[in-house]
């Protein structure tokens, strides 16, 4: 057991992981003004200096003391923030401008002389003239992926100087660029995710450029995003909603709802003016002539939605098992990952052969699914079902190969094939020549309107942006009749696919629950983290970033930062271990007596058993006593605790990432894990050599962020030498 500090102990202020650029500010004043004294260059910085007096200082005082800081501190306020986030919706309006303009030429130069009428043009074309185009143009797109993702991997930014910043800054350009050459080229992903990435990246940049952080650098991603839906679909509504849904709900900041509305409706509007003087004010897609018939089709577009969840689960689970098979033959045959993206290609184009609708053309594929151009034959139900299956294969293999795109189009072209096919089949079998049934008070509508209907249910199913989904159809057909059917869809296919799993945090309405029972109990007993969500959640985000990055953007933990930490360097070894024979209430004194709340269970050879915390031991006394057991406390063992499920073990290893046992600790409800050697036998749980807590985490975090800062001080200092 380390000592207690001494009330003359020297403690040096460490900086908050949450915000290092911000605390770290009186910092760099500090070190800048002794550099300019002649103080060298890293200045020392003061210790400070706590008496026991100052130990005892109340919550109050210390923190109207902080309080007083921060109004101290020259921050910018939030008229500069707004300012900032138009000027995000501009650069992002202009940046998707041509971002578009170079998918289209990259388009023309590759495949020169095509009609501009979508890829169906290609069925009525022998083969044997056009398999050569249609294989080796997707073939050479993802040769040129392959060596833009080869050139952005290489660039190092592990550090915090100018030159780093520099470089990191061409990072997002060379995947937009990658993107332009992927989507020209015909390759089944879309154009929308890369837009959002566009946003979010210039946003991250002006948060760099003024050394923003929490809120307002949430505000200006969540800009960016609403900034970058905005200006792809020329949906100025969606993208708001977008923002709110898969920026600001996920982030645990219950204020960055309120704070960032403006500027995100500012952004999103200013984007979407400038995607309108930039490519013209038709939609995304032409939407089609339509009809409603009755309120008695209801029960109709709610099936759909059940079967628009199901094709989006699947969608989503062939692209995590795509990925994990190109994973595994990657490391199998040693394939280097710069040449995967031309044999993704190479397999798109061996696909289009057949399904040429697969190819990427904008959104002419859509319009000819929904049979909303003029001049063009639309697809038998046949057909679209077979469609449905191809596409979710060539999505799904683009993506594991490396190819850069987004989600947002495939998955509007699978929901429109599912929703025209699911409306064909209905019209056929209630209202055709011959009805299989005839259902007197049921007219069926035109397969457009469940075309559209399922474009927005699996949107939402695949994405998990509900809101924005029936925000962007109704923006789009501009037709209040669509409301109805379009939420019932939407909401049982969101509800299918991902019950649950819409947010990565807590609810607020569990959070002022927690609030509650802490200052209820903070008087009687330790708290533990009330934060129970199921692994199931963690690993379903994790799945949805990789499938759809731009879901991502904002990541509070700046993993560039923190992620290279280990267990091994936030660890602790020194802890107390009881066996399974220990009595219970010589284990409740060994705690008191050591001031800590919770004792390893082991066994003769210090492996370890479970984890006995001092929650698990009250619910269990609150267990017996309502089972009223009539057994003495001093009867109670540990092995008692342990066998009523109350001591579950979950532990990590000395070289697992500190971001991945923190993630362990938020999905199970614990605050420490133990820490077992890396050679453990498939007999025991490991050999137990220390554990760690979030205290731990912390401190690592903390120290991690002041050497940053050494580091990032003395780079500086070198380099002003330099020039001079």
């Amino acid at each position: 057991m380390a000592s207690s500090a001494g009330p003359s102990s020297a403690r040096l202020l460490l900086a908050s992981p949450q915000s290092p650029p911000t605390l770290l500010r009186p910092l760099r004043r500090a070190v800048g003004l002794a550099r300019r004294r002649g103080g060298g260059g890293c200045a020392r910085l003061r210790l400070v200096r706590r008496g026991a007096a100052d130990e005892e200082t109340g919550p109050t005082t210390r923190g109207q003391q902080a309080a007083a800081e921060a109004v101290e501190d020259p921050v910018p306020g939030r008229d500069l923030v707004t300012i900032a986030a138009c000027l995000v919706g501009l650069l992002t309006g202009v940046s998707v401008v041509l971002f578009n303009l170079s998918v289209h030429e990259i388009r023309d130069i590759f495949w020169d002389g095509i009609p501009s009428r979508g890829a169906s043009w290609l069925r009525e074309e022998p083969i044997g003239e056009v398999w050569q185009r249609v294989i080796f143009v997707p073939v050479s797109g993802g040769v040129i992926v392959g060596g833009l993702n080869a050139l952005r991997s290489s660039i190092e930014t592990n550090s915090n100087g100018p030159v780093s910043k520099i470089k990191s800054a061409f990072r997002p350009f060379l995947k937009a660029v990658a993107a332009s050459f992927t989507l020209g080229t015909g390759n089944s992903l879309g154009p929308e995710g890369p837009s959002v990435e566009i946003g979010s990246s210039i946003a991250k940049g002006f948060g760099n450029a003024f050394d923003w952080d929490g809120g307002k650098r949430l505000s200006l991603v969540a800009a960016g995003s609403a900034a970058g839906i905005s200006s792809g679909f020329n949906a100025a509504v969606a993208g708001c909603f977008f923002a709110v849904e898969s920026v600001l709900w996920p982030s645990t900041d219950s204020s960055s709802l309120a704070n960032s509305t403006p500027m995100v409706i500012l952004s999103s509007v200013i984007a979407s003016v400038i995607s309108e003087i930039g490519l013209g004010s038709d939609p995304a897609f032409t939407v089609p002539e339509y009809d409603f018939r009755s309120p008695t089709e209801l029960p109709l577009y709610l099936l759909l939605g059940v079967f628009c969840g199901l094709v989006s689960i699947t969608l989503s689970s062939c692209t995590s098992l795509a990925m994990e098979t190109v994973e595994g033959l990657q490391r199998a045959t040693g394939l280097p990952k710069a040449a995967s993206p031309a044999l993704g290609g190479l397999i798109v184009g061996l696909l289009a052969l057949m399904y040429p609708e697969v190819l990427y053309w904008g959104f002419e594929n859509v319009d000819i699914l929904l049979e909303s151009r003029p001049f063009t034959s639309g697809l038998s139900a046949n057909i679209l079902v077979q469609l449905i299956g191809v596409k979710i294969l060539a999505t799904s293999l683009c993506r594991a190969f490396g190819l850069v795109g987004g989600y947002y189009a495939p998955s509007l072209f699978i929901g429109a094939a599912t929703g025209m096919a699911y409306g064909k089949f209905m019209r056929f079998t209630f209202t055709g020549p011959e009805p299989l049934l005839h259902v007197p008070f049921l007219d069926v509508a035109s397969p457009q309107a469940y075309g559209l209907v399922g474009m927005a249910a699996t949107l939402a199913g695949v994405c998990k942006v509900p809101l924005t989904s029936v925000l962007l159809l109704f923006e789009l057909t501009q037709d209040y009749r669509i409301v109805l059917p379009l939420l019932g869809a939407v909401g049982l296919s969101s509800w299918i696919a991902s019950p649950q799993r819409f947010s990565k945090s807590k609810s607020k309405l569990d959070s002022l629950e927690e609030k509650s029972s802490v200052a209820q109990q903070a008087n009687n007993m330790p708290i533990q983290n009330k934060q129970f969500s199921s692994m199931d959640t963690i690993d379903s985000s994790q799945e949805l970033c990789k499938i759809e990055s731009s879901l991502c953007v904002y990541d509070a933990n700046d993993e560039n930062m923190f992620g290279n930490l280990t267990v091994a360097e936030a660890m602790k070894t020194n802890y107390f271990s009881v066996s399974m024979t220990t009595p219970l209430i010589e284990a409740l004194d060994l705690m008191v007596t050591e001031k800590q709340p919770f004792v390893m269970i082991t066994d003769s050879n210090t492996s370890v058993i479970g984890l006995l915390a001092l929650k698990n031991i009250q619910d269990f006394c609150k267990a017996a006593e309502t089972t009223k057991a009539q057994a003495e406390a001093k009867e109670f063992l540990v092995s008692h605790v342990y066998q009523a499920g109350n001591c579950k073990l979950f532990s990590v290893t000395p070289q697992m990432p500190l971001t991945t046992a923190e993630k362990i600790m938020d999905s199970h409800g614990v605050d420490h894990l133990p820490v077992v050697s890396e050679h453990a036998n498939l007999q025991d749980r490991g050999l137990l050599i220390g554990f760690v807590d979030r205290e731990c985490i912390s401190i690592a975090r903390r120290a991690m962020s002041v050497k940053e800062f050494f580091s990032s001080t003395c780079e500086i200092g070198r380099e002003e030498r330099s020039s001079t």
